[in-house]
């Protein structure tokens, strides 16, 4: 099972720049998106050989959201509830025989930190979801989580720390509880180096000069760690700020 998460920044600006051409060679069995900034009506009709679609909109036109795309047929889908801002289309699960697959939306703590309390309850209430679902079989979790873990997941940690949205120890705490929780930061399990980021700023030049960070994740649960077989980000791939990350598993 190849399943691969982006943040596309807009999924229609992506197809645009090369989307479809990019799953057509990646050939994943799910795909989970994330800020697709869209609703279905706008751009459901691709990829048709992904028979099973779900999609969390954003109510507000062109912001946020999340979708599912799939080859196999989940048992049940689910939707995040209102403590994750459902409005804005954050939480899609869809469960698979042996595992629950959740694609998440993280909202961010925005420029000066005044989304930062908003975040930090959203992460309680995001795990309290997760938790509730690990009860009932192993859960998978991905996408733009909106935070670096360590200093080794963004190129400025120490002009970041604490000053900027993304690397605060409250965002970092937050991640933290799932380590404490049971779970695997899946990259993690592959490669122990610095260096490796999945989104880049539009500005001075950030991707070129690999300034970036690491904020889009696999988080896998424990009971899932002999299944996982590989994970990776595909830094090269173009058609949005951040670049898409995947797992496989056995």
């Amino acid at each position: 099972m190849k399943i691969i998460s982006w943040n596309v920044n807009g999924i229609r600006a992506c197809v645009k720049k090369g989307f479809l051409d990019f799953i057509e060679k990646e050939k994943p069995d799910v795909i989970c998106l994330q800020e697709t900034k869209a609703h279905p009506d706008q751009v459901d009709d691709m990829l048709a050989e992904y028979e099973h679609h779900y999609w969390n909109s954003a109510e507000k036109k062109g912001y946020a959201g999340t979708a599912i795309f799939s080859k196999v047929k989940p048992i049940s889908v689910l939707y995040g509830d209102e403590p994750m801002d459902d409005d804005q289309g954050r939480v899609i699960a869809v469960e698979f025989e042996d595992y629950y697959l959740v694609t998440v939306y993280t909202p961010n703590s925005k420029r000066g930190l005044v989304g930062l309390d908003r975040r930090a309850k959203w992460d309680k209430d995001f795990h309290k979801f997760i938790m509730s679902l690990e009860k009932k079989k192993p859960v998978i979790f991905c996408g733009d989580l909106n935070v670096a873990h360590t200093d080794i997941d963004l190129k400025n940690f120490k002009a970041n720390y604490n000053k900027n949205a993304g690397y605060t120890q409250k965002e970092i705490d937050g991640l933290e509880r799932y380590i404490d929780s049971g779970y695997i930061d899946s990259f993690r399990e592959f490669e122990k180096e610095g260096g490796h980021y999945t989104w880049w700023s539009y500005m001075f030049n950030a991707r070129a000069n690999n300034t970036g960070w690491r904020i889009d994740y696999f988080m896998v649960s424990k009971k899932l760690k002999n299944q996982l077989k590989d994970a990776f980000i595909l830094k090269d791939v173009m058609g949005s700020d951040h670049c898409p990350v995947g797992i496989l598993l056995k």
